[in-house]
């Protein structure tokens, strides 16, 4: 048996992990207990108007004495819901405990182990990664943008399972921001990090596409240069266009044939190009508002400084 106070922190965002609540928290206390003097087992309830209060009654009273339920009074993103039960971990190491590996609470054990070696960070990594066919392009162009205009160490394979020390956790909680992706906050916060290989694959179906997408958007605009290295690259790309332009212009009116090789008493002149240009600049100017809007809406969002989550209610069993 380990001499350290170990606390699981889990996220309960659905209704269907509400439902393999009693499951989590009786094989997660059989394990804790059987390997560590000391531990808490900490719940988040990210489903306001869904009590999880009956899942927890019927269990043993040794086990709800270990339980910590903090009900938010609206829902939030997941990181965020992780974060409020981070903020009331004690333990000297905090492990995340995705419920969906609810049947295999050995991992806390494996990750425990692992810190022996000096790591304070271990997280688990997936062999596989299940992405449906339509959204392997996209993930592959993310992960390649994080890679080329980032300092981020990613691992794409990463599942959120890991475990923390008490002084990662504490520099990590330090920050603060309102758009959080867990995985660029981990490797902005460093120290000594390791992995576990797992069976278990990396499944993207968790949440939809389009949180998932979400989520992914602010990672690039967040913690990486690439739309300010794309910014650039329209404004290079428009000065070599009108560059273009300009001298297509002096062809037709000084030979009378364009740089196709077009007559210019063929057509009306300089329509063709006049509606291009139109085209492709209004275009550019869209795209470049998109952009800047993403970069405004971050901003707003950070400066309002609002609560990452709010609670509604703190309940020991």
């Amino acid at each position: 048996m380990y001499n350290s106070f170990i606390s699981v922190v889990s996220v309960i965002n659905t209704p269907w992990e509400k439902s393999k609540v009693p499951e989590l928290l009786s094989n997660v206390y059989q394990t804790c207990k059987s390997n560590f003097s000391d531990f808490e087992i900490i719940l988040v309830n990210n489903v306001p108007g869904e009590s999880i209060d009956p899942e927890i009654e019927p269990l043993d009273e040794d086990l709800k004495h270990q339980v910590s339920l903090i009900n938010l009074s609206n829902r939030v993103n997941r990181n965020n819901a992780m974060l409020a039960g981070l903020d009331r971990s004690n333990g000297d190491y905090t492990v995340i405990f995705d419920i969906e590996t609810y049947k295999y609470p050995e991992v806390i054990t494996q990750l425990f182990e692992k810190t022996r070696e000096h790591f304070d960070v271990v997280y688990l990594r997936a062999k596989e990664r299940k992405i449906r066919l339509k959204h392997r392009l996209f993930y592959w162009i993310f992960y390649y943008i994080i890679r080329h205009y980032s300092q981020l160490k990613i691992d794409e394979k990463a599942l959120n399972v890991r475990i923390i020390s008490r002084r990662a956790l504490n520099s990590l909680l330090r920050l603060r921001e309102n758009l959080r992706y867990m995985k660029a906050i981990y490797s902005i916060v460093g120290f000594r990090t390791t992995y576990i290989e797992s069976d278990l694959p990396l499944q993207d179906e968790s949440e939809p596409f389009s949180e998932r997408f979400q989520t992914l958007l602010v990672a690039i605009s967040s913690f990486t240069t690439f739309l300010r290295a794309t910014l650039l690259r329209i404004f290079l790309f428009s000065i070599v266009f009108l560059i273009a332009v300009i001298g297509n212009a002096l062809k037709v009116k000084f030979t009378g044939i364009d740089v196709f090789g077009i007559p210019s008493e063929n057509a009306i002149t300089g329509w063709t190009f006049l509606v291009v240009l139109m085209s492709v600049f209004f275009a550019i100017t869209c795209l470049n508002l998109y952009i800047m809007s993403i970069y405004l809406s971050n901003i707003y969002h950070e400066i309002k400084q609002r609560p990452l989550y709010l609670i509604e209610s703190i309940k020991r069993f």
